[in-house]
């Protein structure tokens, strides 16, 4: 599993850890929390990939600051400025624009393709599940504008997957938010005692979503011997993964988060190309329980075994937007529980 969560955040909780199990959800619930369906207010950020120039310019080797603290400038840039290469994780290895696969948004010709072998330290392959991290780029949204983002996203063919049971593909926002932790004691209590600790309030980094996990028909417990995919979310209060519902069938799927002024993160996804509607919520959860105060953007992680051979499965993405209601808070309803997916 990919672990990103906040630093701090893991060290807080290492005792729950140890103590409770991962929260596994056999299909979507209800919190009993307002929320509104992402997409509501104005559209502040996108890109269409409409442009027939539409290009990226990589800068090798990649940043790979999480696995060894190195950020290798200058980072990759797309031709319209509009991505980014992660600092924390760099870019996939190939980034370009496609033709939009059948079935698309109405009327669009590009669409981004993203695929990565070596996720980790460039040169250096770790031989576990890594990452790599393309972001678009935005300024970051006030949480009381009631903040969202929606997706399109392609799932290829069973037989174009990665073949690995794991995580492959990630659908995130980067957020943050204050969060207490605990640092060296300084001045007398420090002199005194050495292993004095005072709790400070910072602003942390957090990162929630959709995480894509395969699950081959030959995987160990796959009782349905059939390929299929899982959608998790990043994550409830105590950091852990929610299971949302199974994907059995492949094509395009739609994507798409809000965050309500109190913090708390919405999710929902359809198969297709559509508007998101209150039929498609799955689940709310306020992450790691950090009361989160902005939205920074969305960005997309493309995993793979990081062997040094092994590439990932290829996904294509169109029309990522991010919305925001400049008057405040977006008009919000109560979404009833949903007993069950049929996908």
């Amino acid at each position: 599993m990919v672990t990103d969560m906040p630093r701090s955040f893991l060290l807080r909780h290492a005792v729950w850890a140890g103590m409770a199990q991962v929260l596994l959800i056999a299909g979507p619930i209800s919190m009993g929390r307002a929320q509104f369906v992402p997409g509501t207010g104005k559209l502040i950020n996108t890109d269409d990939l409409e442009q027939e120039d539409w290009n990226y310019t990589f800068n090798f080797p990649k940043s790979s600051k999480e696995e060894d603290e190195q950020i290798r400038y200058p980072l990759g840039q797309s031709s319209n400025r509009m991505w980014i290469e992660s600092p924390k994780r760099g870019a996939p290895d190939v980034v370009r624009r496609v033709e939009t696969p059948p079935g698309g948004p109405s009327g669009s010709q590009g669409a981004l393709y993203m695929r990565s072998r070596d996720t980790g330290v460039p040169g250096h392959p770790g031989h576990k599940q890594a990452q790599d991290d393309f972001i678009l780029t935005a300024k970051p949204v006030s949480v009381g504008h009631s903040p969202s983002f929606v997706v399109n996203v392609f799932l290829p063919e069973w037989s174009e997957w990665e073949q690995r049971h794991g995580v492959t593909f990630g659908i995130r926002a980067g957020m943050q938010g204050p969060m207490e932790k605990e640092k060296p004691a300084k001045g007398v209590r420090r002199l005194f005692d050495k292993r004095a600790k005072d709790r400070v309030v910072e602003m942390e980094p957090y990162y929630p979503g959709f995480f894509i996990e395969y699950v081959p028909a030959n995987a160990q417990g796959n009782t349905s011997k059939k390929d299929f995919a899982v959608i998790l979310i990043r994550a409830d209060e105590m950091g852990h993964e929610v299971r949302g519902p199974n994907i059995t069938r492949t094509g395009w799927y739609t994507f798409g988060m809000s965050v309500t002024p109190d913090a708390r993160c919405h999710y929902y996804a359809c198969p297709g190309v559509r508007d998101l509607t209150e039929k498609d919520f799955i689940t709310s959860t306020l992450p790691y329980n950090i009361r989160g105060t902005m939205f920074n953007t969305v960005f997309f992680n493309v995993c793979s075994a990081d062997d040094g051979q092994s590439w990932s499965t290829p996904w294509i993405i169109d029309n990522p937007k991010v919305f925001w209601n400049p008057t405040g808070a977006a008009q919000q309803f109560a979404t009833r529980s949903i007993d069950k997916f049929e996908w």
